[in-house]
């Protein structure tokens, strides 16, 4: 695969969209399991439903930031570096729905011959409703400029780089 510049990258428009699922409580147990998070909101029906009052097994937090993640290394190819990353949950995905990732550049700048991309991310169940949305900053080369350098050092002029709310 050739590899992804700064300049390939077009402003408004979905860079990439990942599809999840549908989510079945042995996907959500196996994340679980992975992470030792042993909450039985994430493999105890009866428990979430009754105990919990919840509309079903939730799908883990950790694995939605995982999908968040993978989605802009994706998006920026394996060169990229992920900067920096904020979201927040606004409803919760559960077992049988399936998740679609998104992420739209909406910035760019040139800082000491990177590239800097800030996307919105999003995550979205099959019935279109936002489950987790937020903004990213990747970094990735320019066309004819050097590779990100790994690991990737935060300098002083980053520093005034924020993410939009």
């Amino acid at each position: 695969m050739a590899p992804l510049y700064y300049e390939d990258i077009p402003l408004h428009q979905p860079l990439l969209r990942l599809t999840k699922g549908p989510m079945s409580t042995a996907h959500i147990m196996r994340w679980s399991a992975a992470m030792e998070n042993w909450h039985r909101i994430h493999y105890d029906h009866h428990f979430a439903t009754g105990h919990d009052k919840l509309p079903d097994v939730l799908v883990n937090g950790s694995w939605k930031q995982h999908v968040l993640v993978q989605l802009m290394k994706d998006a920026l190819g394996r060169e990229s570096w992920l900067w920096r990353i904020r979201f927040r949950y606004e409803k919760m995905d559960v077992a049988g729905d399936t998740v679609v990732a998104e992420a739209t550049a909406i910035a760019k700048q040139e800082i000491d011959g990177l590239g800097f991309v800030t996307c919105r991310v999003v995550l979205r169940d099959q019935n279109n409703n936002v489950s987790t949305a937020g903004a990213a900053i990747g970094v990735i080369a320019l066309r004819d400029g050097p590779k990100v350098p790994y690991p990737f050092v935060v300098k002083p002029d980053y520093a005034a780089m924020e993410l939009p709310a």
